[in-house]
């Protein structure tokens, strides 16, 4: 089970870390990633973190978000800075037991979903 929180309102250059807590099954184990859902928009990926701790971005936050986990808390955190207005979104943590390294960015991966946090960037 995955809980988000920490979005919120916030003027655009600003920043906002997300958080999400996770219980039950063997966290470390999980590939972890936060997507995004705009209104009118589908669902993409932001940022996901493999059990190596790799780390991958899409190319829209690419140098200005980071993606962080703590396998002893059992906690994957977003860092974004520089928020801009076309960052306003739901966004969502998710959990995914696959190994293989081109799923990383597809939603259909990822087994376990937070209930998502509202994210407004304003101008």
């Amino acid at each position: 089970q995955l809980q988000a929180s920490g979005g919120g309102l916030v003027q655009g250059g600003g920043s906002l870390r997300l958080s999400c807590a996770a219980s039950g099954g063997t966290f470390r184990s999980y590939t972890l990633a936060w997507f995004r859902r705009a209104p009118e928009k589908e669902r993409e990926f932001v940022a996901g973190i493999r059990t190596s701790r790799h780390e991958y971005y899409s190319d829209s936050v690419k140098g200005r978000f980071t993606i962080s986990r703590d396998n002893v808390k059992s906690m994957v955190y977003l860092q974004m800075d520089s928020l801009k207005p076309e960052d306003t979104a739901v966004y969502y943590c998710a959990a995914s037991t696959s190994t293989i390294l081109s799923t990383i960015g597809r939603s259909h991966a990822y087994t376990h979903w937070g209930q998502g946090t509202q994210v407004t960037v304003s101008s």
